[in-house]
This record gives structure tokens, C-alpha cells and sequence, in this order.
């Protein structure tokens, strides 16, 4: 007779008796949680992501997670991805195919050799797929001696995978498996082929659009996704990774572990700086053609606007113009009077936040050349003081102005677009793990708030990883909808910048205990950040984008 052990299901409050061995996903069988409409994905184990085949020996505190969990979305999206990559090798064995970046909920696709999809050819991928999906075909977690596992992938083709299994060597390796076809993704995976069937493939750019459903509503899909300018910059940084062979990690990693680090860093920083030349060309020739003398530059939380505005307005000098830098987060209101959101915190994503009212204020009277103070923002009194210095425009000056909201139409509402030159930044991370395993610029951009913090806030990372859900619920609701208005994107993403964010990372999220609900996600990233080689920041230049995260950087904040 087997021994029962205890497991409590924290979606409902329930404790359960089970035996021994008993997989999870017999488990969840026993869970009634209320207002549980999507099947279980995944659970977090005593604050561990495990697979619903995971089986339990030893009592454990267990929460269950669906499709509208963030783990558990991107659960269902990295099996989709499994499913998508068997198809594709029975549809088009001879081509290899890449997830290039994220699309709202779903994901763009692209097929090598193949510069359109059709939509015959996109009918054949849905099929499958949906035939796959009917299969119910179970997937497993097996681990491995790596040397099996690089057979594996050279059987295969996966140059891409022997890439970092070869630059992060191990004794053993972890595969998934799906029947006959064998990969390996960077988090949990649903126990079958059965829990993906809410997909759509639509011919999009040069390849196509894996339409997933949206965590906040997995009832519907929206493939009503348009990026143009977003992809057009992927596909320009798609171009220098390659020309430096560093389109993956386990490319990265080979080149720093060869010396030529510097190289990268030197290449990339060069690149940033022409890119800062031709923007400030655009404004200056703005300036002269349609009056324009307000530069708004907007982008979420970590992309780097500060640093940006200051290295802008170096190029804007030397082209003759005064740039006036001014940020929006200085024009908050007291903290007594901040929004709250739906957890009852005080939410600074919304517009609300900024006082509006006083910004286009301050835009009309200087406009007309009068003196204005501009507020300046105390975040830790939650207070406003104004600047004892009065700011006044000359006929040469450009107004510089970087905050969230920097494109949002409301912030100016009273200004033709005319008049306005609109920026958008962000951290496009252009590296990929492996061809199908991308690295979400959220987490690059997460990492980069996480060092800042704790060194200029003093904030743990328990702390960052606690609020970055409320942040990024802010992005989407307030930047991400108004990005394609920018006149002009930028990626602020550097190539060689995950090697040195790890070396200030890991310590930081080796200090969340495993008590905290965090702790699944500290570990996530812990393990993403193994599969990098280290890099020193010696050579990083003082005036780097990435000198604001890790400092170091000649600029004053």
C-alpha cells in the first residue's frame, strides 16, 4: 500500500491525501477552484513552475495556473511553438523557421528561404497544426547525458541549440519530446498536444503571425495586429546580428569566450550612435520645414529614455539647436492624489498620474516665449517643488521631453502634429536563444530595471518582481497601443549587454527566499541568465545606454 501524502491546493483551499508518485495533473483533477474556466497548464510547486506530468513524493503546497496566469500564457505559447515547429518539419523539411518576436499575444513567424507566405500555404500550416493539436500526442521532459542530446541535435540540424550546448557545457541536458520530434524550450510545457487548440496562422510582413489567445481574454483571438515600424527596425538589427555572427546565445557566448567582446561592444555602440545622428537629422530638418520644436519620446519601463534624450541632445547641439530637456515624471501629482489601481497600490502608469493640465501649460507660455518653473518630483516625499531656476525658449531651442505617456494624443492635445516629433524607444532585444526560443524584451528590460533599483533605490528584486506585473499592465493599456504614431522607433537593446547584466543579476535574485511567491520567477531567470557566458564592463563606454542601468555612466540623473 502506498503512503499518502499531504498536498494543499492553494487555487481553492483545499487539502488533499494522495499516494506516493500521483502526477500532478491528477491533482488538479481534485481542485474546484471558483471561476475556473480554462484548463490547468502548469503548477507551482512549494513556488516551483512544474509540468502537470511532474509527480509528487513528499507533501507540497501546490497552485494551479491556466492560460490567463503569465507563466501559464507563456506555457501555452511555448507549446504551441513545439507544435508549430513539427509541423513546419513535415510541411517544409528542407527550410528552418524562426520565432522573431512578439506580437501582441501571439508571436511573428518567419520560414528561411520563404519571403511571403501565402495564404494556401498558411491554410496548410493551420491544418496541421489542428490535426496535431487532435492528436493529443503527450509531451515529455527527459533528461539526458548532453553528449546524447548533441547527437540528437545534429541528427536534426539544430546548429543553433550544439551552439550553446558547446559554449555552456554540462553533463546533462534536458529534451522535450512529442512523439518522434525532440526540442528543448527555456520554461514548462503543457502534458499534451490536447490543451492548444485556440490558434489561428495569418500571413503577416515577410513570413507570419501565430495568432494566440490573449491572457485577459482567452475566449477570442485578435489578429488585427499592425507593427509595420516595429518590424521594420527587427528586421534592420535582424541584419547587424547576422553580419556579427550573434543571432543566438550560443554564438554570443563563442565570440566573448574568443576575446572578441570588445569587438561587439565597440560595433554596437557605434551603430547607437549613428542611429542617434540620423534622428536628430530628421528633427533638425523638421524644425526647418514644419516649425517643429517639441520632441516627445515615449517607451515602457527600462528602455532607456533618459539616457536617450541626453545623448539626442548632443547630436541636436552640434547641428546647431539648443535642446531643453524636460521629464514628464516631474509633473506628477502628489502621491495623495495618484490613481490607485485595482490592488488599491498607486498607480503611475496611468495619465491621470501626470498633471496635464499644468504640462500644457507650461508648452503655451513657453511657446510664447514667456518664463516658466518647472515642477521637480520628489519620489520619496511624494511632493512637487519648482525649480528656482525659470526655463525660457530661444528661437533655437528644441523642447525634449521623455515620459510614458509621451505619445499618448491626450498628454497634448492642444498641439497640431505638426509641431511634434515622436519617439518611440525600447529594448527590441535582436538575440535569440535558439531560432524558435526568442528572448522577450520584457525580460531583458526587467533585468535592467532590477540593477537600477537595487543600486540607486535600494530595492530588492522581491520588490521589482512583485511590481513588474502592475507595470507591465500599464504598458499595454497606456504605451504599447500608441507606438506605431512615432515618426521615428528606436531599440535601445545592445547585443552584448545580457553577458554583463548576469554578472549583476545573479546576486541580486539569488537573495529572494523561497518563501515569496517571486521565487518561481527569481529562478526562471536564474536560469535563463546560466546560459550566458559572463562579461566584464570594462569597455563599455561611459555615455552607454546601459551605463544608466548598471552605472558608471558620465551623465548626471
Amino acid at each position: 500500500m502506498n503512503e499518502l501524502i499531504k498536498v494543499i491546493c492553494e487555487n481553492d483551499g483545499s487539502t488533499h491525501m494522495v499516494a506516493m508518485g500521483t502526477p500532478l495533473r491528477e491533482i488538479a483533477s481534485l481542485c474546484h477552484p471558483v471561476n475556473s474556466e480554462y484548463p490547468f497548464l502548469a503548477a507551482y510547486v512549494n513556488h516551483r513552475i512544474k509540468e502537470l506530468n511532474f509527480k509528487i513524493y513528499s507533501p507540497v503546497t501546490i497552485r494551479l495556473i491556466d492560460i490567463t496566469h503569465s507563466e501559464g500564457h507563456r506555457v501555452y505559447q511555448r507549446t504551441a511553438i513545439f507544435m508549430l515547429q513539427r509541423c513546419l518539419r513535415e510541411l517544409f523539411p528542407n527550410n528552418k523557421f524562426h520565432v522573431r518576436h512578439s506580437l501582441g499575444s501571439g508571436l511573428y513567424c518567419e520560414i528561411e528561404g520563404m519571403n511571403e507566405i501565402s495564404a494556401d500555404d498558411a491554410s496548410a500550416i493551420y491544418e496541421r497544426m489542428a490535426a496535431i493539436a487532435a492528436e493529443d500526442i503527450v509531451i515529455e521532459r527527459k533528461r539526458m547525458l548532453t553528449d546524447e542530446v548533441r547527437q540528437i541535435y545534429a541528427e536534426m540540424g539544430f546548429d543553433d541549440k550544439i551552439a550553446l550546448l558547446d559554449s555552456r557545457p554540462r553533463l546533462y541536458s534536458t529534451i522535450y519530446t512529442m512523439g518522434s520530434e525532440v526540442g528543448y524550450f527555456y520554461g514548462a510545457l503543457a502534458p499534451s498536444t490536447g490543451y492548444i487548440t485556440s490558434f489561428e496562422i495569418k500571413p503577416y510582413y515577410n513570413g507570419f503571425y501565430l495568432v494566440l489567445p490573449d491572457r485577459a481574454n482567452p475566449s477570442t483571438l485578435k489578429d488585427n495586429i499592425h507593427a509595420d515600424k516595429m518590424l521594420d527596425v527587427f528586421r534592420g538589427y535582424k541584419q547587424w546580428v547576422g553580419s556579427m555572427g550573434v543571432p543566438v546565445v550560443g554564438a554570443l557566448n563563442q565570440k566573448i569566450q574568443a576575446g572578441e567582446g570588445g569587438e561587439l561592444i565597440k560595433f554596437a555602440e557605434a551603430l547607437h550612435e549613428k542611429q542617434f545622428a540620423a534622428i536628430a537629422d530628421q528633427i533638425a530638418q523638421a524644425n526647418t520645414s514644419r516649425g517643429t520644436r517639441l520632441v516627445l519620446i515615449s517607451g515602457p519601463s527600462s528602455s532607456g529614455k533618459t539616457t536617450f534624450a541626453k545623448r539626442l541632445g548632443i547630436q541636436l547641439r552640434i547641428l546647431g539647436l539648443n535642446p531643453v530637456l524636460i521629464s514628464l515624471d516631474d509633473y506628477f501629482v502628489d502621491r495623495v492624489k495618484t490613481p490607485r489601481d485595482e490592488n488599491g497600490d498607486y498607480d503611475y502608469e496611468v495619465l491621470e498620474a501626470i498633471n496635464v493640465e499644468l504640462f500644457n501649460d507650461h508648452l503655451r507660455r513657453l511657446s510664447r516665449g514667456e518664463s516658466v518653473s518647472i515642477p521637480r518630483y520628489d519620489f520619496i516625499t511624494g511632493t512637487s517643488t519648482l525649480d528656482r531656476t525659470p526655463l525660457t525658449l530661444d528661437e533655437r531651442s528644441i523642447l525634449v521631453v521623455e515620459g510614458i505617456h509621451g505619445l499618448n494624443p491626450r498628454l497634448t492635445p492642444s498641439l497640431s502634429d505638426d509641431l511634434k516629433f515622436k519617439i518611440y524607444i525600447s529594448c527590441f532585444t535582436t538575440v535569440a536563444m535558439d531560432n524558435i526560443s526568442r528572448i522577450p524584451t520584457t525580460d531583458n528590460r526587467l533585468l535592467r530595471r532590477m540593477i537600477r533599483d537595487y543600486r540607486t533605490r535600494g530595492s530588492s528584486a522581491v520588490d521589482t518582481l512583485s511590481r513588474w506585473a502592475s507595470v507591465r499592465r500599464g504598458e499595454e493599456r497606456h504605451i504599447f497601443p500608441y507606438q506605431e504614431n512615432a515618426d521615428v522607433m528606436f531599440n535601445s537593446s545592445l547585443f552584448y549587454e545580457l553577458p554583463i547584466l548576469t554578472r549583476f543579476a545573479e546576486p541580486i535574485l539569488r537573495e529572494v527566499p523561497d518563501t515569496e511567491p517571486v521565487y518561481a520567477e527569481a529562478r526562471r531567470m536564474l536560469k535563463f541568465l546560466d546560459d550566458f557566458t559572463p562579461f566584464d564592463t570594462a569597455e563599455v563606454p561611459p555615455t552607454s545606454i546601459l551605463r544608466e542601468f548598471i552605472g558608471g555612466s558620465s551623465f548626471h540623473y
